[in-house]
């Protein structure tokens, strides 16, 4: 499909994409289709329409997923055939979906996005009109086989949107967006909990700053306020096209974020530096946090060995915040790739003998728990379906540790209950391990007065006519 793309036009495209998502030994990171996270971030904006271009299956998958994340919007979907996708009809169909969405009292702007198929036929969506009756137009292209995880198609829309949003401030005036404070402000790069820009607000008041708009945004005039800034803080540091259009736009980038005493001591310098505040502006600041960071860090101790790994991105901010809580952490998997705005993170784990792993797979991830044996598993599903077959207590990155506050004192000490908790549930894992033992597993799983016999010849004679039936289809297909 790769190739077919770049012989369909596309190649400008997937060049982009190698480029700012280079992928690491192994050609893509086992993640959910990372048109996820374009979808996720276009329907949480306010006055934004979505629409999917691609196969029915993909899009019933996506917008089933983005409704079990809480999305509360109408997905559009254009679907096509053989004949519409071979003839170009297909464009025009997505055309006249735009033209019939663009109402300008409903929508500030409309996503196109293309999935696998579209993107590999060539589909232009580079055509569609930048607006039509004053409702801006945005097309991108989101394939599995160009974009390697869906945190990084978080950017590909966000660096899309502030592109455009860049463009609209250089042609003249633009709308003022709401709550806009009269002290410089510091953008916020990646999504976050909700708590934790307030918390950053607190601490960079001090300092005479605000806390700016968190990108991706909510709506569309904090494109504005975030491009109009004193410094972009990278909290989550793969946000590629993003920094792109912050650069363009004369914004200075900083990386790392507020986590732990240590972390947030060295981040408030880094902004402070940045924005050229006074040495002593930015001491007192400190003197006025970081103890109560460090009280909360003590009050809420973590004690045991634990490894981490994700894709969200916030996987290095996460260890570092349990290092700082007491654990100790040997190992930390991302699914992201490395990039500039990582290396404080990765410096200061590295110090602590941490292994950091970009791009990591699955395999590695679980490797690591066998490597290690944790007292508790911080991972993606299978990495904590692995740990919990083996009676290690394992909690799932995403809904678990994602959804607590992690900077400044609200931060500290947040995962300790949860942590905790969970490896609190060593014994009992250990009681559910001897009452299962002996139930069998693979071909024999289960209660048998006589056990099922193996019989490994016949899916190895199975598997190799299966194997041929595909290479069959495929040599139809060409």
């Amino acid at each position: 499909m790769r190739e077919a793309a770049r012989e369909a036009g596309k190649s400008d495209i997937l060049d982009r994409y190698e480029a700012d998502y280079p992928v690491g030994p192994h050609d893509q990171p086992q993640s959910m289709c990372p048109a996820f996270g374009s979808l996720r971030v276009g329907l949480r904006m306010r006055r934004t329409a979505t629409v999917l271009s691609g196969s029915a299956c993909c899009v019933y998958g996506l917008t089933f997923t983005s409704h079990f994340y809480g999305a509360r919007r109408t997905v559009g979907y254009v679907p096509f055939s053989s004949e519409t996708l071979v003839t170009g009809k297909l464009f025009e169909d997505i055309k006249e979906a735009v033209e019939g969405l663009a109402d300008p009292e409903l929508y500030d702007a409309i996503v196109v996005t293309n999935l696998c198929v579209p993107t590999a036929s060539g589909v232009p969506l580079r055509l569609l009109k930048k607006e039509i009756n004053g409702v801006r137009i945005i097309g991108i292209d989101v394939p599995g086989f160009g974009v390697p995880t869906h945190a990084e198609a978080k950017d590909i829309l966000a660096g899309a949107m502030l592109n455009y949003a860049r463009t609209e401030a250089e042609e003249g005036p633009v709308a003022a967006p709401g709550n806009r404070s009269d002290r410089p402000t510091v953008t916020l790069l990646g999504e976050m909990f909700p708590a934790d820009p307030v918390g950053i607000g607190q601490m960079l008041e001090p300092l005479g700053l605000a806390a700016g708009p968190v990108v991706p945004t909510r709506e569309w005039r904090e494109l504005y306020g975030a491009l109009d800034c004193a410094v972009v803080a990278a909290m989550h540091p793969f946000y590629t096209a993003s920094i792109r259009e912050f650069t363009a736009a004369g914004r200075s980038v900083v990386g790392s974020a507020p986590v732990g005493a240590e972390g947030t001591a060295a981040w408030l310098d880094t902004v402070g530096d940045a924005c050229g505040i006074a040495k002593d502006k930015v001491r007192r600041a400190k003197d006025r946090f970081i103890p109560a960071i460090r009280g909360a860090l003590a009050a809420a101790p973590v004690n045991g060995r634990i490894t981490v790994s994700g894709y969200e991105g916030s996987e290095l901010l996460v260890a570092r915040l349990l290092i700082e809580s007491g654990a100790d952490v040997p190992y930390v998997g991302t699914a992201c790739p490395r990039t500039q705005w990582s290396d404080p993170d990765r410096e200061w784990l590295e110090a602590k003998g941490v292994r950091v792993n970009y791009r990591a797979s699955l395999q590695e991830d679980i490797a690591a728990v066998e490597e290690f044996g944790p007292d508790l598993a911080i991972g993606t599903t299978p990495v904590v379906q692995h740990a919990k077959q083996k009676a290690i207590p394992a909690l799932y990155f995403t809904n678990l540790i994602s959804a607590r506050p992690l900077m400044g004192p609200a931060g500290a000490g947040s995962l300790a209950q949860v942590v905790n908790a969970a490896m609190g549930n060593k014994d009992r894992f250990a009681r559910m391990s001897a009452f299962f033992d002996g139930v069998g597993k693979e071909h024999g799983a289960g209660v048998w007065e006589d056990l099922p016999e193996d019989r490994p010849a016949f899916k190895k004679k199975y598997a190799a006519l299966n194997e041929a039936a595909r290479k069959a289809a495929e040599a139809v297909g060409e």
